[in-house]
C-alpha cells in the first residue's frame, strides 16, 4: 500500500468523523471464559482462542499465555502498524523492521509477599529496530507521530478510567 491508497481509504472515514463525531466513538470488546479447569481462562481474539493462565514466576506452567505478555504483545502490534501507516502516509521508506516491549514487574506485589511492592508493570521499554534509508530527522519525526498516534501506548501513558464490577448469576 502507498500513501495514495492509504488517503483514499482514510478519506471517507475522516470526513465522516469531522461530520458526525458521534460516529468516531467505537466500543471495543474482549471476553474470556472461566471454567473449573483451573486457575486459566480462555479469550477469544476473534482470530483463535488464547488459553491465559499464570506466569510461571506465579506459579504457572509456561503453557499457557500469560496476561502481562499478552499486553506487551498488543503494545507491538499497535505499534507496529501505527508505524507502518505513518510511514506510509508520510512516505517514509521502511523496508523491514522489529518491533520489541519489555516490561519489568516485580511478583512480590502480585503474590501479596511484599505490600510496598508495586502490581503492574514498573516500566517498559518500547524499541524500533528499522531498516530504513531514511534520514534521521524523518525517523525522529515517525518515532514521534507513532507514539502520538499509537492508541495501546497512549492508554499505557494516560491510564484511563477503570471500572470493574461483579455481576453474579442467579442459580
Amino acid at each position: 500500500m502507498d500513501a495514495d491508497e492509504l488517503r483514499s481509504i482514510q478519506a471517507p472515514l475522516k470526513q465522516r468523523y469531522r461530520d458526525e463525531p458521534g460516529a468516531a466513538l467505537v466500543t471495543l470488546r474482549a471476553a474470556g471464559t472461566l471454567d473449573d479447569s483451573g486457575v486459566s481462562c480462555r479469550v477469544d481474539t476473534g482470530r483463535a482462542i488464547v488459553e491465559a493462565g499464570l506466569h510461571p514466576a506465579t506459579g504457572g506452567t509456561g503453557l499457557q499465555a500469560c496476561s502481562g505478555d499478552m499486553l506487551l504483545q498488543a503494545l507491538v502490534a499497535c505499534a507496529a502498524v501505527t508505524l507502518k501507516a505513518v510511514s506510509t502516509a508520510l512516505a517514509i521508506p521502511v523496508r523491514s523492521g522489529q518491533v520489541t516491549a519489555e516490561g519489568d514487574l516485580d511478583f512480590r506485589g502480585t503474590l501479596g509477599v511484599d505490600r510496598g511492592a508495586p502490581v503492574g508493570f514498573q516500566r517498559i521499554r518500547l524499541r524500533f529496530d528499522l531498516d530504513s534509508d531514511a534520514p534521521a530527522e524523518q525517523l525522529a519525526k515517525l518515532l514521534e507521530l507513532t507514539e502520538r498516534y499509537c492508541v495501546v501506548l497512549q492508554t499505557l501513558r494516560g491510564a484511563p478510567r477503570v471500572d470493574a464490577e461483579i455481576r453474579p448469576s442467579s442459580a
